[in-house]
């Protein structure tokens, strides 16, 4: 391509790609899917690299750092982020309210906003442009992620409007929502790494990860709760937030004027259960006093506004006892220590156990044998040990030690630089770890082989039948059918399936090896670009890391994988019994009964999961969309169905299909 070519495509992408961003963000309009976009960016993405000369500050492309950042630099901030005053009762409330008007000697509007459990940034612009965005850091001075929060696609890099000051500053949170939070969980532990506490954590240590390309992968939100400068556009603080709305800026559907604390009662009243429908964590309201000569007015203290105060919700919290420690392996090694606790109740169910996650949180904790500890529900799902009362700890008691030895078979553990967990290092002779790794081959998402369960696996291995996946294939229905629980049934069936196994695609072959930190995504990835196991096997760490989606320490594993020769060995025998172990069956399929269509899934299904779906959508040649448009073929839909998605789908007329009507139009 030529040069003048060149740069009228980039810059008729970048025209497509911001006018996409306005519907997306703005509008809550979007016409082409996230797949559809993504083609989009990766184009521009390539000719720039190209034709670096083009390269400009305002790229879309500027949504992923580069990997080069090696640490934050720090800034001060031009006014102070302060903390807020707290309240858990209507009475402090109502009180604050009084000392608001003695102050003032008014009546006092106020503006309730939800109180996002995420990180605090501060946006700095000027000229119409995002030049820094700073963490809240001591509140005077924070840290320069100004690379990583480029990369979320609601916070403008560039203001269109003429009427936006010359200088600005917005606040914001930076949030996770749930189902981001819930997904990125499930792949940590699919691939043995700790999982996040809550999404507060999750997007907090998000936004200080060094590699911006991550940080693009997690789809943070970031809505704005203040505006400050010397030019602002209106005397109230309500209608900045919805000026700053019509600039562009994300700002929450939740707001809401209240003309005395009356109405804001109410509107904490409401919140306490619809913040449950919510599809990201709140843990409480803010409260502000709407006029602005009215917050000059009351000023601040060292640490707060007088303006403003946050009522909090109660988490349910209660006390139990410590009874004991488990430390845990998994199928990569990981060893988890587990909580045993004297049964309570909490949130409606009945806690026994909780995780401590790692050594560095039982360190934290100083944590004593028979401590009566605080328990909650983090994010109201996983139960977590808060605290201690150290008041009611014996003198006597015992220090909780983490493990030094693995549990299972002895081995000295091992902590690597830079992660949290333990590991233990005898990968392939470590009972829980072959078994756990037996277990991943066979689950459904993998080779998909019925009839061996856990216990089954268990009993395999203790019979001597299987000390690794490849041992399946030279199974007998002889050897089976003696065995406790099984018979001739049980043993032709379990056969079976493991010779069907033998048409599962090689991008699920790859994930179902169980190699550490490849999951089902980055196996698919690898599969499109390494055509044959040979192929992925003589790759170079430097060629891996040179595709989208691995990163040094997936290299790394699959490097360290495949140069252990009893996994070469496991390889080869598999591969003798037919295991497709080349990339034919992920190949496009232009033929298949979807090809051409685009669908969008939603709601919950009995036969297959959402991700399965998506799976088999992909395989029939049709391809997901996550939002409803004139380009969409048809919904997915499923139970429970998203009413924003159900509207619009009947807006644009597009047809709903049900699981049923679905499977029979693909003939499964």
């Amino acid at each position: 391509m030529k040069k003048e070519e060149a740069k009228d495509r980039i810059d008729h992408l970048r025209r497509q790609i911001m006018e996409h961003n306005e519907r997306y963000y703005r509008l809550n309009q979007p016409v082409i899917s996230d797949f559809e976009y993504d083609l989009l960016l990766n184009e521009l993405e390539t000719l720039e690299k190209k034709f670096p000369e083009f390269v400009t500050e305002d790229s879309p492309t500027l949504k992923v750092g580069e990997d080069t950042i090696k640490e934050f630099g720090q800034f001060p901030h031009k006014y102070p982020m302060l903390s807020l005053g707290n309240t858990y009762s209507e009475e402090e409330l109502r009180e604050f309210d009084n000392r608001i008007r003695k102050l003032v000697n008014k009546d006092v509007e106020y503006v309730c906003e939800l109180k996002f459990d995420g990180a605090s940034v501060s946006l700095v612009y000027e000229n119409n442009r995002l030049i820094r965005a700073l963490s809240r850091g001591d509140g005077n001075t924070g840290d320069d992620i100004t690379q990583n929060v480029k990369t979320i696609r609601s916070v403008p890099r560039l203001i269109s409007s003429s009427d936006f000051p010359g200088e600005l500053i917005l606040r914001g949170e930076v949030l996770m929502t749930r189902k981001v939070f819930d997904h990125l969980n499930e792949e940590r532990l699919k691939n043995d790494n700790q999982p996040f506490a809550n999404p507060r954590n999750a997007a907090a240590g998000t936004l200080k990860t060094l590699n911006s390309k991550v940080v693009a992968s997690r789809s943070l939100e970031c809505f704005i709760y203040n505006i400050i400068g010397e030019d602002l556009p209106f005397a109230t603080h309500y209608d900045n937030l919805l000026q700053a709305r019509k600039w562009g800026f994300n700002v929450a559907d939740s707001i809401e004027l209240c003309r005395n604390i009356s109405d804001v009662t109410r509107f904490i009243e409401h919140w306490e259960s619809a913040r449950h429908e919510l599809p990201f964590d709140i843990d409480g309201v803010v409260i502000k006093v709407n006029s602005l000569r009215m917050q000059e007015e009351l000023g601040y203290t060292a640490k707060s506004p007088r303006w403003a105060i946050a009522y909090k919700y109660k988490a349910e919290q209660v006390s139990t006892r410590l009874l004991s420690v488990d430390f845990q392996v998994g199928r990569t090694g990981a060893i988890t220590p587990v909580a045993n606790l004297e049964p309570v109740l909490l949130a409606g169910t009945t806690v026994k156990r909780a995780s401590l996650h790692n050594s560095d949180q039982i360190e934290l904790l100083d944590l004593h044998f028979d401590d009566t500890v605080y328990v909650e529900k983090g994010g109201e799902i996983i139960p977590k040990i808060v605290g201690v009362n150290r008041d009611m700890r014996d003198d006597n008691s015992r220090k909780v030690e983490f493990a030094t030895t693995c549990p299972e078979c002895g081995t000295s553990l091992v902590r690597n630089e830079g992660e949290a967990n333990h590991f233990c290092p005898n990968y392939l002779h470590c009972p829980p770890q072959i078994t756990g790794r037996i277990e991943h081959f066979i689950s459904r998402k993998a080779m998909d082989i019925d009839g061996l369960g856990e216990e089954t696996i268990e009993l395999l291995y203790k019979e001597g039948l299987i000390r690794n996946v490849a041992d399946l294939y030279i199974l007998k229905k002889s050897d089976l059918v003696p065995l406790e629980r099984l018979g001739e049934k049980s043993a032709s069936n379990i056969i079976d399936s493991i010779r069907k196994s033998l048409n599962i695609p090689y991008h699920r072959v790859l994930y179902a090896l169980g190699i550490r930190h490849v999951g089902e995504t980055v196996a698919r990835t690898i599969a499109k670009v390494f055509h044959s196991i040979e192929d992925l096997m003589d790759a170079s760490p430097e060629t891996l890391t040179g595709v989208r989606e691995i990163g040094p320490k997936i290299a790394a594993s699959l490097t360290e994988y495949f140069k252990d020769p009893e996994n070469q060995e496991i390889i080869k025998r598999l591969s003798a019994c037919g295991i497709k172990f080349t990339a034919e069956n992920i190949m496009e399929n232009t033929d298949g009964p979807l090809a051409g269509k685009t669908i969008v899934i939603s709601g919950t299904f009995d036969k297959y999961s959402r991700e399965e779906y998506k799976i088999i959508i992909e395989e029939m040649g049709g391809k997901n969309s996550s939002s409803i448009s004139a380009n969409t073929s048809f919904v997915l839909a499923g139970e429970n169905m998203g009413p924003s998605k159900k509207g619009k789908a009947g807006e644009l007329g597009i047809p709903l299909i049900g699981e049923t009507e679905f499977l029979e139009l693909i003939n499964k």
